[in-house]
């Protein structure tokens, strides 16, 4: 089997669960060429396993330079399976596969922006020249089986894994004395930049509903948090000082292992929420909305709670719950753990697509 992969592994850490796929691959005898950009740290480590790398991504959808370039090497490496995983690269791969005796996959990690009706999704994802897609969740999936004319068969459920083993270097930081809070506080945390998608209002409204005895805070990591609506929220019910907006943190995986509960709000638009996982590798039981494929995380009352989007009343509840009960909260987050390793390890994922590999090879 030769393999090409096309991909953007610029940002070591985000893309670590989709690197590491391919370097555990690579000793499966799986022969892999990767097209990235040559000066990322992957690419070295790609390299130092013996997977040939092409220091080339594309920089444009229709490129004819970057599409010769891609079709190239399909057939300069006997290229069976054409793997794309950036926006970019698919646009790309599906021009330059055009009349070759090649399969092609590709990735989707979200739900939303993608209807039979509208003319560009056949551009990419609904494309006929499209033998697979790999869906980072089931509700990824269900988003494309919805699809009028579209073969069922062709999305595939594959998760993105983790390994818990990556966040074993994350010490807990003391972010009580950093913000100056005392030994017994209670710590929320969210890590996410301000979208609608993610809302964060709703968050604001659950910690405004939380009783004004209970020793508890919430931790805001990243950008664009502190907006106008937000801050409303939190003055009209008296509770600044309860949210701590803490902006961009590079050590934020260290806050993260300080923290008593991961929340997540989401409203609608995302897959299976990697920030989720790392919170749950890091053995921290998490509250989130029952939006597809996030569901999917969480086993309701034992690794966390699952409440309902837009009920700030509900997650409020869940807040409360796991405060009063802090051993049966520390239980829940070696579930969490425990359930990274068993339903979304990066072994897992690595079977997984191999065994799609093999089967679009065989049809």
């Amino acid at each position: 089997m030769n393999l090409l992969v096309i991909s953007n592994y610029q940002d070591y850490h985000t893309t670590r669960p989709e690197a590491d796929i391919f370097k555990k691959m690579s000793k499966l005898g799986v022969n892999i060429t990767i097209m990235t950009y040559g000066e990322s740290k992957h690419a070295k480590e790609f390299k130092d396993l013996g997977i040939k790398v092409i220091d080339f991504h594309p920089e444009k959808k229709f490129d004819k330079k970057e599409i010769l370039k891609i079709k190239n090497t399909i057939i300069e490496d006997k290229i069976n399976i054409v793997h794309a995983f950036s926006s970019k690269g698919s646009y790309a791969a599906i021009k330059a596969a055009k009349g070759l005796n090649v399969k092609l996959i590709l990735y989707r990690g979200f739900t939303g922006n993608l209807e039979w009706w509208n003319p560009s999704s056949y551009l990419k994802h609904l494309n006929k020249r499209v033998d697979a897609i790999m869906c980072n969740s089931k509700g990824v999936k269900e988003y494309f089986d919805k699809q009028l004319f579209f073969k069922k068969d062709k999305a595939v459920t594959i998760n993105k894994g983790h390994d818990t083993s990556w966040y074993a270097e994350y010490k807990p930081v003391d972010i009580k004395k950093e913000l100056g809070l005392s030994n017994d506080a209670f710590l929320l945390i969210n890590v996410a930049n301000n979208r609608k998608m993610k809302g964060i209002p709703y968050l604001m409204k659950s910690v405004a509903l939380l009783p004004k005895n209970k020793n508890i805070h919430l931790l805001l990591a990243g950008k664009g948090m502190k907006t106008r609506e937000n801050l409303e929220i939190l003055k009209q019910a008296d509770c600044e000082d309860r949210v701590h907006f803490l902006g961009f943190r590079k050590d934020v995986l260290n806050v993260v292992a300080a923290c008593d509960v991961f929340v997540l709000s989401s409203l609608f638009g995302e897959s299976i929420t990697k920030s989720v996982i790392e919170a749950m590798s890091l053995q921290k039981p998490a509250i989130i909305t029952d939006i597809p494929g996030n569901v999917e995380l969480i086993e309701d009352g034992k690794s966390g709670f699952v409440t309902p989007s837009k009920k700030p009343k509900a997650m409020a509840q869940a807040i409360v719950n796991m405060y009063n009960n802090p051993e049966k909260t520390k239980q829940m987050g070696v579930a969490a753990k425990s359930r990274i390793q068993n339903q979304l390890s990066s072994k897992q994922t690595v079977i997984q697509l191999k065994a799609l590999y093999e089967k679009i090879l065989a049809e």
